[in-house]
């Protein structure tokens, strides 16, 4: 497993790490039994780092981190999220009392005495420019709570923002084939600042795996069935924000870039790591299979100059114009 450092915190992280919101709840029925195998899966191939939020599952998928990583503490890092329990556009959400009792509870959760890396859990570009919840991280941070804080963000204008605050050290993005607009300004910025990149949605909640038909159908409280349009959230959250049809439609036309890689899910992973700027991808997963699916990337060779142009033109001229939502 190769490692990379995460920004200026001093950790050095898995390149395939793991995000867990689809073990906690909302992308259909999981299996507790299952979580935990795979996450055990996970660290036996050498992932050390997974990132969670207090609201994925109201909390359960930090208690199972919590299990599984017991006894582990030093080895396996682990970034929280928080915000997303209280009105994200009140800014008395993001006062030092709240923050601070989000974090105990987390900590509490987690059964660790140090959180190392706290994220704001996508805030309003707004809350983020009053600068308020930056100088609570900064007290955290001070108290020894956390080891180091970042921001999930939903759109680069956001991300380029945030790099300017000499406190963040990780920024959380939307980044895939079907997302590109990253590469020519927030990634190099990014590097500049010292500032690592976490990169969620890497498959595009599914599409580039290239399974999905277009009839495909979604359990009622995965949010591929109530968030495709963003009726709860972000559009962007939810398929990259294309059309779910459409996004089949596109995800067809990739399947070359599986060729000499084993598969869609590990060549869309891949191209993700062949951006020296990029810290991690934070895939998630149900089960053990998922978990060595996508662990079959570091296997995959990285893609040529060439098809990195073709991918480039094809976000360019069949892909933009067809994503919803701000990014």
């Amino acid at each position: 497993m190769n490692k990379r450092p995460l920004g200026r915190t001093g950790l050095q992280v898995s390149e395939i790490s793991f995000g867990t919101w689809a073990i906690g709840g909302s992308w259909g029925q999981t299996d507790d039994a299952e979580s935990l195998r795979a996450l055990d899966k996970a660290m036996d191939e050498g992932v050390n780092f997974f990132d969670t939020a207090d609201v994925y599952g109201d909390g359960k998928s930090e208690r199972l981190l919590a299990r599984a990583t017991k006894g582990k503490e030093d080895k396996i890092h682990i970034a929280t999220k928080f915000c997303r329990q209280g009105d994200i556009h009140d800014p008395q959400t993001y006062s030092e009392q709240r923050i601070r009792r989000w974090c105990e509870d987390s900590l509490k959760r987690l059964e660790r005495e140090t959180i190392d890396l706290y994220q704001i859990h996508c805030a309003p570009f707004e809350i983020l420019k009053q600068g308020a919840v930056f100088e609570v991280l900064d007290k955290l941070q001070q108290d020894g709570k956390i080891r180091a804080y970042g921001v999930s963000v939903e759109t680069v204008e956001e991300g380029l923002f945030c790099l300017e605050k000499s406190g963040v050290q990780a920024l959380q993005i939307i980044f895939n084939i079907f997302r590109q607009k990253p590469i020519a300004e927030l990634l190099p910025r990014a590097s500049e600042r010292g500032v690592g990149l976490l990169v969620r949605l890497p498959l595009a909640s599914g599409l580039l795996t290239g399974k999905f038909t277009a009839d495909a159908t979604f359990e009622a409280e995965d949010h591929r069935n109530f968030n495709r349009d963003g009726a709860a959230f972000n559009v962007g959250e939810t398929f990259a924000g294309l059309p779910f049809a459409k996004g089949v439609e596109l995800a067809s036309q990739l399947g070359w870039i599986a060729e000499g890689r084993g598969n869609m899910t590990r060549a869309a992973l891949r191209w993700l790591l062949d951006f020296k700027e990029i810290t991690c991808v934070i895939p998630g997963f149900k089960n053990v299979r998922q978990v060595e699916d996508n662990l079959g990337v570091l296997e995959a060779k990285p893609f040529s100059a060439e098809e990195h142009e073709r991918l480039r033109k094809f976000y360019e001229e069949q892909v933009q114009a067809h994503i919803r939502g701000a990014y």
